[in-house]
């Protein structure tokens, strides 16, 4: 019309093509005409061919769903033949009212690649990529050794062996020596007690009276068969431990940036039994991320920087512009939706992560920490308020504002209270509950000048 607006959308990626992925085929449109579209299976071969039709095409660029597992192999094959692909979630490529059908879905997905309204989906750099494979096999090896750990002790309650109520784990030291043993044929409660372990708080009597089995022989067929899966997923364990370790290696020598950093052991930072044990993650932690020292923040374990190494990165966490980019890719920021001036809702968007976990787990530990720390104390505010799941929520957001803070400004985090041990703990306690004794009978310098004589 004369005179009136006129809007133009503008083709930014003139060279697009969309990918609908699949799991037997996948559909491929470089254009909005018939003849634009093409279908190619999902096979090695296929996928060159793909690639071959997408250069004839002149295409330069690709966007495609996250379908699945599906989408790997084909992203690998056109990265190498040097496209530049977009791996976009489906959530961003829905299609308009109608029929749906995989041509008009990669035609809808390339039309909205053209005129660049995609974004891209994080992806980590391939060593990382590796890395998380296996720290992600050892995590799913480590939930089933959990699920036979319950089972052995199903079992072992069936069989009236409670060891489960004398010993905090039975899978320890204690427990596991002495399921060895009944499953070996041994019976006798005093001798399956001498099996306790020198750190076990309970004494051999008590252990013994816990163990007068009714000597079903199902049950304990199922115990020993529990036992061999146990030790079966342990082993396994054991060489996702060394691969890890292999990987860190190598990651960690080739870059002479990284090599050259150097700390000294944490004492305090406890090791509990699902931590690698022959990987000293504090110092592969501070080569990682090139002298910054996670673990100096109170509540973050071994895990949790594994987590961060395996899942992102250092070179993954730079990716993120700003700490609420990398906050709002992790689901821990509120999802706010306002109309006409009033806020309808605040709440954390849906979905989770690995990393989102384990900060979540670092946020609970800092929950229960007895001491004072600025971080726990902004637990508490938030748990009087809204209770502990917000808490926790609100307090892994700020652990991932603070790592990346650390990681990309090179901010060192400071605990004001720095770290104490036992005894400098029941000091200042000490020192703490004097000083309120002093203050309540409001004695002065001279009367404890007079007491010290």
């Amino acid at each position: 019309m004369e005179g009136g607006k006129q809007i133009s959308m503008e083709v930014v990626n003139p060279h697009a093509a969309g990918v609908d992925v699949g799991s037997r085929s996948h559909w491929v449109a470089v254009g909005q005409r018939e003849q634009d579209v093409r279908e190619f299976g999902v096979f090695n071969q296929d996928l060159f061919e793909m690639a071959d039709w997408l250069k004839e095409q002149q295409v330069k660029t690709i966007a495609m769903e996250s379908t699945g597992i599906y989408w790997q192999n084909l992203y690998a094959v056109l990265i190498s033949k040097g496209f530049h692909v977009i791996l976009c979630n489906g959530k961003f490529t829905k299609n308009i009212k109608g029929k749906k059908t995989d041509i008009k879905d990669c035609q809808w997905i390339q039309k909205l690649h053209s005129l660049g309204l995609l974004s891209s989906s994080f992806l980590p750099d391939g060593k990382t990529e590796q890395l998380r494979t296996y720290c992600r096999q050892r995590a799913n090896l480590l939930h089933l050794a959990a699920a036979t750990s319950k089972k052995m002790q199903k079992n072992l309650s069936l069989l009236n062996l409670r060891l489960d109520v004398v010993v905090n784990d039975i899978c320890g030291l204690t427990g596991l020596n002495i399921i060895r043993a009944i499953c070996n044929g041994e019976t006798s409660p005093e001798k399956l007690a001498s099996l306790r372990h020198g750190n076990c708080r309970k004494s051999e009597a008590e252990i013994a009276r816990a163990l007068q089995t009714n000597g079903r022989k199902d049950y304990l067929f199922a115990l020993g068969q529990e036992l061999d899966t146990y030790g079966h997923l342990q082993r396994k364990i054991s060489e996702c431990d060394k691969m890890i370790e292999d990987m860190l290696n190598e990651i960690i020598d080739n870059d002479e940036n990284k090599k050259q950093h150097i700390i000294e052991p944490k004492t305090y930072k406890r090791i509990n039994k699902n931590t690698p044990k022959d990987i000293d993650l504090n110092l592969k932690s501070y080569q990682m991320f090139e002298g910054t020292d996670l673990l100096a923040i109170e509540g973050v374990s071994y895990s949790t920087v594994l987590a961060i190494m395996s899942e992102v990165g250092i070179e993954g966490i730079r990716k993120f512009p700003t700490a609420k980019h990398f906050t709002s890719w992790l689901r821990l920021a509120p999802n706010n939706k306002i109309s006409g001036g009033k806020v309808l809702s605040s709440k954390v968007p849906k979905g989770s992560n690995r990393l989102k976990i384990a900060l979540r787990n670092a946020a609970n530990a800092i929950g229960n920490l007895k001491e004072s720390t600025p971080l726990r104390d902004f637990f508490h505010r938030i748990n009087f308020r809204k209770g502990r799941v917000s808490a926790i929520s609100a307090t892994a957001r700020k652990l991932a504002v603070i790592i990346w803070n650390m990681v990309v400004k090179g901010v060192q985090y400071i605990n004001p209270g720095g770290y104490l041990f036992l005894d400098q703990k029941r000091k200042l306690g000490m020192v703490k509950r004097i000083q309120k004794q002093i203050a309540k009978f409001e004695l002065t310098a001279d009367d404890l000048q007079l007491i010290k004589a």
